[in-house]
């Protein structure tokens, strides 16, 4: 169990809901919409990423390669390249710019935080006073940056899309050394959108498994239906992104809900939790009187006459179940019939003498 701002994230709490819109917005406005979309949805954060390209991209024209949907009525989508130079600048704001959006989240009560890359974008984090700090699957073996995320003490997300077991471990007691366990783990699964065969649900299964901490999924998958699975699954957080728009010829879009599906997305995985139950089998007394109608009881396929035995009466189990239930006839063998009865007539304890 971690602390995430005032709300709590592990086993025995709602699956945690965040809209991530780092990657889909292109400037202050649009972002801010997005977290309007977002509290109006009813999700419990949203996520940004706070970024520098010029010192994150070493090589300008390094292209990056990702998918568009090109059709939205056949859903025939289109494979385009550009600079990632290109693409991390339309989701470069200042820092002005950032406390305005995290003034105007705060307003919509939703949790905010970020995912950074350089040691002085912590430092913003904790001037904006943010709910947490998410690490990048590309920077899980970065461990000065870890190092100085977790001293701020927030909620620190490990993404582990790239990652093999022993770095994820490796992470993970570089935050536990500078006193921090409020730690969330992500299976990440790569790609944009992720193939189905790098997903891997039982993942999760296997990270909370061997660390004691709350395990997260974030989606890179067109639909909701790998949420749904996640949560089935054990994820005690979510993590989908959002657009205003999924033809959007940008990286991202073409596998984020739109703002009419945002609410249905977290209306179905509320519905999955609920129908998960506990694991206990509870049988309330509204459902054991209700179940007498499918089930069966002792039914006199002959008549028979005061004084007769039960055990010499000819019987057949049938519905409804409001008479002798076959589970208990045998006890009753032995007695006799305090009266004449008919064939068809339903046994009952008062037949009996």
């Amino acid at each position: 169990m971690v602390i995430f701002g005032n709300r709590r994230v592990g086993d025995g709490e709602h699956c945690f809901i965040t809209f991530e819109a780092g990657p889909t917005h292109n400037g202050l406005e649009s972002a801010k919409r997005l977290v309007t979309l977002t509290a109006k949805a009813g999700a419990d954060a949203i996520k940004f990423q706070i970024l520098d390209p010029d010192r994150l991209v070493a090589d300008k024209k390094q292209l990056f390669s990702y998918e568009i949907l090109f059709d939205r009525e056949t859903g025939d989508t289109l494979t385009v390249s550009e600079p990632l130079y290109d693409i991390l600048c339309r989701r470069t704001l200042d820092p002005e710019e950032w406390k305005d959006l995290k003034a105007h989240s705060d307003s919509m009560g939703l949790a905010f935080f970020a995912t950074v890359g350089f040691e002085d974008e912590i430092e913003l984090l904790e001037e904006l006073e943010c709910d947490s700090i998410k690490i990048s699957s590309a920077d899980v073996n970065h461990w000065p940056l870890i190092r100085r995320a977790a001293r701020t003490g927030m909620c620190i997300q490990l993404d582990t899309g790239n990652a093999t077991i022993g770095e994820i471990e490796e992470a993970v007691d570089i935050i536990v050394s500078e006193g921090n366990e409020n730690i969330i783990i992500h299976n990440c699964p790569s790609g944009y959108p992720a193939r189905l065969e790098s997903i891997n649900l039982n993942l999760i299964l296997t990270l909370k498994h061997i660390f004691p901490y709350p395990v997260a999924f974030s989606d890179h998958t067109p639909g909701w239906e790998m949420d749904i699975a996640a949560v089935a699954v054990g994820a005690n957080l979510v993590e989908k992104t959002i657009t205003e728009d999924r033809t959007i010829r940008s990286v991202e879009h073409i596998m984020s809900l739109e703002p009419q599906e945002m609410k249905d997305f977290i209306t179905k995985i509320r519905e999955v939790e609920i129908a998960m139950g506990n694991g206990k089998r509870i049988l309330h007394s509204a459902e054991l009187e209700k179940r007498k109608a499918i089930r069966r009881s002792a039914f006199l396929t002959k008549q028979v006459a005061k004084g007769q035995t039960v055990r010499e009466a000819e019987i057949e189990f049938r519905r409804p179940g409001f008479g002798i239930p076959p589970n208990e006839f045998e006890k009753h063998m032995s007695r006799n019939f305090a009266r004449d009865l008919a064939a068809g007539h339903m046994v009952e304890i008062l037949d009996f003498g």
